[in-house]
């Protein structure tokens, strides 16, 4: 082999090896609102309103539908290797809550420490009352069609 070969033979190494490890770096999503710090910490208890909490951030991820009308900001950064799923790295919940009058009563942040993990057991929910076969469903009106207590033609409300 020549010297050119072998130099062109190993850039070609390095970048396939730069293009592996490249393609073995995590993923990062942004999900919900992007905080901004400066923004999130500048609402102020007495001082702002609903007007000026909707300037500064935004409109809310979500609005309370009961009680004290309260404005959620929801963000999430989650991570992800190449084939596995995702993680969330970081989470914050902005709740905003107002008075009668539209201004701010309180502001209040919580993190990741406040996220549930749900972890789904097998692919059927349970339900109350008697479990019932295939068979059973099938054939288990047989008789009970113009049984007592059955509403029919004559019963109550018709003709």
């Amino acid at each position: 082999m020549t010297m050119t070969a072998i130099r062109f033979l190993g850039a070609s190494l390095l970048a396939a090896a730069t293009l592996a490890a490249g393609g073995c770096s995590s993923i990062r999503e942004s999900r919900g609102f992007i905080a901004d710090p400066t923004l999130t910490q500048s609402v102020q208890p007495g001082i702002d309103n609903k007007q000026s909490v909707q300037a500064a951030l935004g409109h809310p991820s979500f609005e309370s539908q009961f009680g004290q009308p309260t404005w959620y900001y929801v963000s999430s950064l989650n991570e992800r290797k190449p084939f596995s799923r995702p993680r969330i790295g970081t989470h914050s919940v902005l709740a905003i809550e107002f008075d009668a009058a539209g201004n701010v009563a309180s502001v209040e942040r919580s993190g990741i420490d406040k996220v549930v993990y749900l972890s789904p057991d097998g692919d059927r929910t349970p339900t109350l009352g008697r479990e019932r076969g295939f068979f059973e469903d099938l054939f288990g009106n047989i008789g009970a069609v113009g049984a007592p207590g059955a509403q029919g033609p004559g019963g109550p409300g018709g003709p």
